[in-house]
C-alpha cells in the first residue's frame, strides 16, 4: 500500500501531480487550507483541510493518516514577493515540523520541492547538482537551501528515503496571471499590448504538467539526493514570447524591449537534467510549441472576462 500526503495540492504544481499519483497506484490524500476544490480532475483524491503553518494541526493530520509517502510542494509563492518575504522563514519551520511528524508516524519516503535559486547564478554553463556552487542570493533561495540540508540530515538519521527536486522555470494551465507566460497570453487575448523586456535572457522553461510528473516519477523511484527538474533545453525568453504571440494570433501586439530588464538579471539560467533523465528515467512530454499551444487553449477558456 502506498499512501501519499500531498501538500500544496491546490497550487500550480501540486494540482497537476494528483492524477499521475493515482495512475501509479497511490492512495492520494491532499491538503487544502480552504475549501477543497471540486471537479472531475480531482476524482479519487481525499481532501483534508489544514493550515500547515499551524504545526499542531499538521502534526495531528499526519498522525491520523500515517502516510507512507510525503510529496511536499507547499510554500509561500506570491509572484514578485516570495524572493524576499519573511514568510519563507515560517515555511522552513512548518516544513521541519511536518517532516518530524511524518517520520514519527512511520513514513518511508519524502520528496520536496526546491528551486534553481539555490544555485549561484551567473554561470554560462547549465546548473549541475554536482558542480555548480550552492550560493543563493535571495532569502527564498537561502531558506530552500537550508530546508534541504536539514531534510537530508534528518532523513539519514531517522531512516527515511529522501529526494529533492530543484524547479527551474515553468508555465501552463492555472499559472498565476502575473507570471511571464500567463501575463503575455492574457494581454494578447484581451487585445492589449504585451510589454516585455528585451527577452534575451536564456532560461530552462518546462510545462507544469511535466514538472509535476517529474516529481511523481522521483517519488516513485528509489533515487535520493538533489535533482534538477527542467527541460534540459534552454531557450531565449524572446522566443517563448514570440511563440505565444503566434499561437494567440496577435504577434503584432508583442512589444519586446518596451520595459527595462531587472537590474542584475543573469543572462543564462539553465538546467543539466542528466541525473533526472538517467537515474529516474524521466523525459518531458511537452515540446515548447505544443505546450504553449495547450496553454493558450486553456487560457482562451478560462481567462476572466
Amino acid at each position: 500500500m502506498k499512501r501519499v500526503l500531498v501538500t500544496g495540492a491546490t497550487g500550480f504544481v501540486g494540482r497537476h501531480s494528483l492524477a499521475p499519483l493515482l495512475a501509479r497506484g497511490y492512495e492520494v490524500h491532499a491538503v487544502a487550507k480552504g475549501e477543497p476544490p471540486r471537479g472531475p480532475e480531482f476524482a479519487g483524491v481525499e481532501w483534508h483541510r489544514a493550515d500547515l503553518l499551524d504545526e499542531a494541526r499538521s502534526s495531528a493530520l499526519v498522525s491520523e493518516l500515517s502516510p507512507t509517502h510525503l510529496l511536499h510542494f507547499a510554500w509561500y509563492a506570491a509572484p514578485g514577493k516570495f524572493w524576499t518575504s519573511p514568510e519563507n522563514l515560517r515555511w522552513v519551520q512548518a516544513s521541519l515540523g511536518l517532516l518530524r511528524a511524518f517520520a514519527e508516524a512511520g513514513g518511508r519516503r519524502v520528496v520536496a520541492a526546491g528551486t534553481c535559486a539555490e544555485y549561484e547564478w551567473g554561470h554560462e554553463e547549465p546548473c549541475s547538482e554536482a558542480a555548480t556552487p550552492l550560493r543563493p542570493a535571495t532569502l527564498y533561495g537561502v531558506c530552500k537551501h537550508a530546508w534541504r540540508l536539514v531534510l537530508e540530515a534528518y532523513a539519514a538519521q531517522a531512516g527515511l528515503s529522501a529526494a529533492w527536486g530543484r524547479v527551474f522555470f515553468l508555465y501552463g494551465p492555472h499559472e498565476h496571471p502575473d507570471r511571464l507566460v500567463a501575463s503575455v497570453v492574457g494581454a494578447l487575448l484581451r487585445g492589449e499590448e504585451a510589454r516585455c523586456s528585451h527577452g534575451r535572457q536564456v532560461r530552462d522553461i518546462l510545462h507544469v504538467a511535466d514538472v509535476a510528473e517529474a516529481f511523481v516519477a522521483l517519488l516513485d523511484s528509489e533515487a535520493t539526493g538533489a535533482f534538477n527538474v527542467g527541460s534540459g533545453r534552454p531557450v531565449a525568453l524572446r522566443e517563448v514570447i514570440t511563440e505565444v504571440g503566434e499561437r494567440v494570433g496577435r504577434p503584432e501586439l508583442v512589444r519586446l524591449g518596451a520595459v527595462e530588464a531587472r537590474a542584475g538579471e543573469p543572462p543564462v539560467i539553465a538546467a543539466d537534467t542528466t541525473r533526472l533523465n538517467e537515474e529516474v528515467g524521466w523525459r518531458p512530454r511537452y515540446e515548447l510549441g505544443t505546450g504553449l499551444e495547450q496553454t493558450v487553449a486553456w487560457w482562451r477558456e478560462h481567462l476572466p472576462r
